[in-house]
């Protein structure tokens, strides 16, 4: 974009004390122009090479029914703002509560003293960046409506109570029944002095099940939860009788299934969220943020083969409701869709402002934040592998004795891709039957090389909902992916 100046715009620093801004901390919208377009200019002319500001509301709610009780509802309502100062490949960033004409100054001038600059002296001449009109997706797309039209506390209780019931009634043995709801609403504004000026409505909403089964020495333990972006109506929609019959049947299988013999084994990975280990183990690696601290194994690898020729992989924040997509990033770049892997090949990286800066990789709409209090960095969206050309019968014919990982639990990843993951449901594969159910399977594994063992992806890709810790904070994120097969795997076990 190039960046343009009206000479009527200019003015000197020590004018700036008697400007008048009339902009609301009530609405993010087109009167926070000249507030910003000022402060943009004050830091372009102390000798900044960018300056952002990302201002932000967010109403949050979140509550939880234990057993047949509401045990905890926990509001929060905030505002914010945060600037972000580049000079050359370096960048600071500062947050402030204070959305004033004067509070966000003093943020600037501390982002900038940072920095090694200065405000401009009193006779400097002060240029008003000309940002460009006002990208307006929450209008656009009516977005103001949507806080008034979600789920009262009331009606949240009423379902979450519900839910719980519904599991006593179809699990056997429960021993703690929890059922969760969250509902995040966000504000954001962005500016910035490339001309940058944005603004968005988001609607995050997610519930789910937590069940723990007891009987004696037995123990299982399996959730399930489902996510959605911009339905104001999305609790009344939830089906909770599926979802309690399904988690009701996984934990009575998994209280008397045996243990897995530790070993190495071919499995099949479930999809939905079977696509946690690619997003964890690939997806990170992906990233800039792990270019700039040369933490990944292919940092250096674009054009090359990485993966198997059977897999091709996308980030992308368009999909609709899916809880990663987002109409623009936080940065104020619009949503797109990035192939990552084609056929086993390493096409793109996700970027962010400061990640192509330090890098060289385009932006890729990725730029992403918990909140003003942390700068945004490349994060993935809707994270996914597409869908192969078998069939799922095909996967399981293939394997004479292996593991079928029906339901993936929590993990870690270390910061070049060593990977273990616990498998909440699993179940042994004999000459390509599902036999007798399986637990406390781990699967552990590096990314480089797991990443050329899948060798079949079925047709049936389907998604689902997570949550994403970084740099960053934490964000909403999909993960996905069909069945896929690899070929081989260590198992821990007993």
């Amino acid at each position: 974009m190039t960046l343009t100046i009206d000479p009527k715009t200019l003015f000197t620093s020590q004018e700036i004390a008697a400007l008048h801004y009339q902009a609301s901390v009530q609405r993010f919208d087109d009167n926070w122009r000249s507030t910003l377009a000022t402060l943009l200019g004050l830091g372009r002319a102390a000798g900044a090479d960018l300056v952002e500001f990302f201002l932000e509301k967010v109403n949050y709610i979140s509550s939880m029914a234990e057993d047949d009780t509401i045990t905890s509802v926990s509001p929060r309502i905030s505002t914010g703002a945060g600037v972000r100062v580049f000079v050359g490949k370096a960048d600071c960033y500062v947050s402030t509560n204070d959305l004033s004409f004067n509070g966000l100054k003093n943020a600037l001038e501390k982002a900038l003293g940072i920095m090694g600059l200065h405000l401009p002296i009193p006779q400097a001449y002060v240029p008003e960046i000309n940002l460009e009109w006002l990208r307006d997706y929450a209008t656009r797309g009516e977005k103001e409506a949507w806080i008034g039209a979600c789920s009262s506390m009331q009606d949240i209780a009423g379902v979450l109570l519900a839910a719980n019931r519904q599991l006593n009634k179809v699990a056997s043995h429960a021993q703690s029944r929890k059922a969760v709801y969250f509902r995040d609403w966000q504000e954001v504004l962005v500016a910035a002095s490339d001309g940058t000026f944005a603004r968005d409505i988001r609607l995050t909403q997610s519930v789910g099940f937590n069940l723990l089964c007891a009987d004696g020495a037995n123990r299982s333990s399996i959730g399930q939860r489902v996510g959605d972006t911009s339905d104001p109506g999305f609790l009344t929609t939830w089906d909770y009788e599926k979802t309690a019959a399904d988690v009701a049947e996984s934990a009575g299988k998994m209280l008397y299934a045996d243990y897995v013999e530790s070993g190495n084994y071919p499995i099949v990975m479930a999809n939905q969220f079977g696509g946690v280990i690619f997003h964890e183990a690939c997806g990170h690696l992906l990233e800039t943020t792990q270019i700039e601290r040369q933490t990944t194994p292919f940092m250096d690898k674009k054009g090359e083969k990485i993966a198997h020729e059977s897999l091709t992989a996308w980030d992308e924040g368009l999909s609709t409701n899916a809880f990663g997509s987002i109409e623009m990033d936080d940065e104020g770049m619009p949503a797109q869709r990035t192939l990552l892997i084609e056929k086993g090949i390493l096409k793109n990286f996700i970027a962010d402002r400061a990640g192509s800066v330090r890098t060289g990789h385009p932006r890729t709409g990725s730029g992403r934040r918990q909140g003003f209090n942390y700068a945004a960095a490349s994060r993935m969206r809707n994270t996914f592998i597409a869908p192969g050309e078998f069939k799922l019968e095909q996967l399981f014919d293939s394997i004479d004795k292996g593991i079928y990982c029906k339901k993936m639990g929590g993990g870690s990843v270390g910061a070049t891709g060593e990977f273990n993951f616990a498998v909440d449901e699993a179940y042994l594969i004999e000459k390509g039957k599902l036999t007798k159910p399986l637990k406390g399977a781990t699967l552990i594994g590096e990314a480089k090389e797991i990443m050329n063992k899948i060798s079949m992806c079925s047709e049936d890709i389907a998604l689902a909902a997570g949550f994403c810790g970084s740099v960053s904070g934490s964000v909403y994120v999909t993960v996905g992916q069909p069945h896929i097969k690899v070929d081989e795997i260590t198992v821990g076990g007993r």
